[in-house]
């Protein structure tokens, strides 16, 4: 965990006040305390944080459940609004900003967003369904994604067409 953590600081450049970095501080602990044993101390800290998750909740803007697999080097660049489902999956070196919504289509369909690495999500996108964002993606700030975007590319406007994406 403290590894992790010191690469989420790292990640957010030092920045002991970036809001983002108390989201995926809160998030780390949410993570590590499965793996606390005897189960009685595991259920003491996993009241602790549900509480820290809901300050952080309120606070930030951020919801960002344990549940979701993060890779290293996940940045949140800017706090407010920000909503990430517990069925989505983050690869490394990805970056979400402000007004970001990552998450189900349809209730009934609890599938969301599986991302791959180097995928920057700009302000107030929102990401939604059971697909699939390639490797080195840019998604336009107030993108609207349905479908699946392929490695390399960029996914602009509502709904979102994909571009392929110039070196």
């Amino acid at each position: 965990m403290f590894e992790n953590v010191r690469q989420d600081l790292r990640a957010h450049q030092g920045d002991w006040g970036a809001q983002g970095f108390w989201a995926l501080l809160v998030y780390r602990f949410g993570r590590w305390r499965y793996e606390v044993r005897p189960a009685w101390l595991r259920k003491l800290f996993s009241l602790l944080y549900k509480l820290l998750y809901k300050f952080v909740q309120i606070i930030t803007g951020i919801e960002l459940p344990c549940e979701v697999p993060i890779g290293q080097n996940f940045v949140i660049e800017h706090s407010g609004g920000i909503v990430v489902s517990g069925f989505a999956r983050f690869g490394d070196n990805c970056r979400i900003r402000n007004g970001v919504v990552v998450g189900l289509s349809r209730v009934a369909d609890p599938c969301a967003p599986q991302f791959g690495d180097n995928v920057d999500i700009g302000a107030g996108a929102k990401v939604l369904g059971n697909i699939r964002i390639g490797n080195n993606v840019l998604i336009g700030a107030n993108a609207v994604v349905l479908t699946d975007v392929p490695d390399n590319s960029i996914a602009v406007g509502v709904p979102a067409v994909v571009k392929p994406r110039k070196s």
